[in-house]
């Protein structure tokens, strides 16, 4: 089991910027494809952002392609989500996520964190 923990949401004004930061416990982090997902009030949780293993392949969902840059420090173990132009659209929780390799259904990851709040106000 891989332990996560997001941090870096708040309140920000639309056209602003935020950084997320997922901090993940193990030693076989390296091993293991990272997501982002969000999920808004009333709506299913969505697939944001992937990256692989390597750091070779990102994935990012259309409404977010663009904007959004994820990237990970396996030295560190850690993976973050660079969110630019931010949009109220884009106002959720964001959880980081972890399986072997990148998938944009969530009920394909295996250990998620517990999530942070991104607000976004127009």
């Amino acid at each position: 089991q891989v332990q996560l923990v997001e941090s870096g949401g708040g309140l920000v004004q639309a056209g602003g910027s935020l950084r997320l930061s997922c901090a993940a416990s193990g030693r076989t982090f390296s091993t293991y494809a990272m997501g982002w997902f969000r999920q808004a009030p009333g709506k299913e949780r969505e697939f944001v952002a992937g990256i692989s293993s390597s750091s070779g392949s990102t994935y990012y969902a259309d409404s977010v392609k663009g904007r959004f840059t994820i990237s990970r420090d396996n030295a560190k173990n850690t993976v973050s989500l660079q969110m630019n132009s931010l949009k109220s659209e884009d106002t959720a929780v964001y959880y980081c996520a972890v399986r072997s390799s990148v998938s944009r259904r969530a009920n394909d990851y295996y250990d998620w964190g517990q999530g942070t709040q991104v607000t976004v106000s127009s």
